[in-house]
């Protein structure tokens, strides 16, 4: 992680490279902004930290979702939908807007652009494809103002008329071979390379500094390539797209609930470690709902990066035979809220969960008990996208990689479970065996009913915890990446704390994301198209500054 200075750099006597726009980060949200500025003009340096040939983002990571209302859909309830994801103060019940001062400008640009995002990538490249993904493909808040009318719709990305499943890889496939984020991405790519010369990428050249001038403007970047300070001006603006900050270890512990530095994980890029957060903090921007995340419950692998083990999307989590208990043995909510809409990217709250009697975290980490069913039935992470397909972290298709590292614990019954709970180093002799067995029978009961009498679970989902042997894995807080960061404007321009712009300072993405409110599955690539473009636009559209 680089070392970020405390304030703002003066000009260097000399600069090594001027450029018109200089966008820091080259994931989505850089690439879009990048394009967009190069397609209205201007040229472009983009500052990326990771070499080339290892260029591992959150946007390739992801499973390749993006939103796209149907564009028949009615514009003004768009709008509104959108509105009330951000903010949430049109909805009559609402306490407060997380940023009503910029929701109505924000929503109207996503109303404006999203139901355009799939043409914009075939027009980057034709051959892309917005396959069909269920689950994804309506508003996940049918409550909200405007989900009904505005006749919402996501795409999957991919080159295969027949998708690639999750648990299939495509990094490091040709292009025409890929779907998920890694299509996304090298969509995303062609369009780079179509802009030609007008962008350039300065590879394992994380941005470190901001520069500003005597007027208070934004007037370039100070990069490290190497350890040596590379010196960028900016004619036009400068573009934070760096990510959010989760392998962080201060930040975690400054932002996220509840133990932030050991009781999360994540599944996203090692590479966001909050730097775009500390230049812009370093050049007097204020900052909006930090602890914001795209979590839920996730397993944490034994391996680990800058303080934090590094996670892996779980979608197994509310599977038939298996079910997930605190650290005293019993189950608090239905399994399914953890991987279905709209809850999937709410459910770290309950995991966090702070007991005030005993001042502890007893959901911290919970405990997915499963059998043997459930173990030999399918891989209990994916495979294809995320940590594991992009080898980060290692897991068997037959789950015993997992079982054979000890991450996942292993036992006869259930009794001789709950005792290696007890003495696993996390539970802290928390575990109650008696009352993991009667939840176990509680709900093999349910299972035999076909109805979750105490939690309402889907009732397809309830399949009996009874063939041996079993098997208990951890799950902690967790999932793609933190969501707060830094203050903006609706034109994603970055504020002080007394809400004035910083001039020439924008930010594009999950440092400074859209969605403070709630967030439907693919939000985050979706944003940065939108307001890539929007951006890309703007900045190019600036006369250039006095030198």
């Amino acid at each position: 992680m680089a070392s970020i200075p405390a304030e703002a750099a003066r000009a260097p006597k000399k600069w090594d490279i001027t450029t018109d726009v200089v966008v820091v980060g080259f994931g989505g949200a850089g690439a879009t902004t990048a394009i967009s500025a190069a397609q209205n003009g201007a040229q472009v340096v983009v500052l990326e930290k990771n070499p080339e040939n290892h260029h591992i983002s959150n946007t390739r990571m992801s499973g390749g979702i993006f939103h796209c209302p149907f564009k028949d859909g009615d514009k003004k309830a768009l709008q509104d939908y959108a509105q009330a994801m951000f903010s949430g103060e049109n909805i009559p019940w609402k306490e407060e807007g997380e940023i009503p001062e910029s929701s109505v400008g924000l929503a109207k640009l996503w109303a404006d652009l999203s139901p355009t995002n799939l043409d914009f990538l075939q027009s980057l490249d034709p051959a892309f494809i917005g396959g069909s993904q269920p689950g994804f493909n309506k508003a996940s808040f049918p409550n909200f103002p405007g989900a009904k009318e505005c006749k919402y719709n996501a795409y999957r990305a991919t080159y295969l008329k027949r998708m690639k499943s999750f648990n299939d890889v495509s990094y490091g496939r040709p292009k025409e071979e890929t779907s998920s984020g890694e299509a996304f991405w090298q969509c995303l790519a062609t369009g780079v390379k179509k802009q030609g010369k007008k962008i350039r990428v300065l590879w394992e050249t994380p941005g470190n500094q901001l520069v500003k001038n005597d007027r208070g403007e934004v007037i370039g970047v100070i990069g490290l390539h190497k350890g040596r300070k590379v010196a960028v001006r900016a004619r036009k603006a400068v573009v934070l797209c760096a990510g959010g900050y989760e392998y962080n270890k201060a930040m975690r512990q400054a932002f996220l609930e509840g133990p932030g530095v050991t009781g999360w994980a994540f599944y996203g890029t090692t590479s966001n470690t909050g730097d775009g957060i500390s230049m812009g903090m370093a050049a007097g921007a204020g900052l909006c709902k930090v602890g914001k995340a795209a979590a839920r419950v996730i397993v944490p692998t034994l391996d680990t990066c800058n303080g934090m083990r590094i996670g892996s999307i779980t979608p197994s989590v509310g599977s038939p035979h298996s079910m997930v208990v605190d650290n005293f043995g019993k189950r608090y909510e239905a399994e399914t809220k953890v991987t279905d809409n709209p809850s999937r990217y709410f459910f770290y709250k309950a995991a966090v969960q702070f007991d005030i009697n005993t001042l502890a975290y007893p959901r911290t980490p919970s405990w997915m008990i499963f059998d043997e069913t459930l173990r030999a039935s399918k891989p209990l992470v994916a495979l294809g996208i995320s940590v594991v397909g992009f080898g980060l972290t290692k897991w068997s298709k037959d789950n015993m990689s997992a079982i054979n590292s000890g991450l996942v614990l292993k036992a006869d019954t259930i009794e001789e479970l709950a005792e290696k709970i007890k003495n696993h180093p996390d539970n802290k002799k928390r575990m109650v065996p008696a009352n993991l067995v009667e939840e176990v029978k509680k709900f093999n009961k349910f299972c035999d009913e076909k109805k979750d009498e105490e939690f309402g679970r889907r009732p397809v989902t309830l399949g009996k915890i009874e063939k041996g042997p079993f098997y208990a894995m951890p799950l902690v807080a967790g999932g793609p990446n933190t969501k707060g960061g830094l203050l903006i404007d609706d034109r994603h321009r970055v504020l002080t704390w007394e809400r004035k712009p910083i001039p020439r300072l924008y930010t594009v993405g999950e440092m400074a994301s859209v969605l403070k409110f709630v967030y439907q599955g693919g939000g985050n690539l979706t944003e940065c198209l939108v307001y890539g473009r929007s951006v890309g636009k703007e900045v190019a559209g600036l006369p250039n500054l006095k030198a």
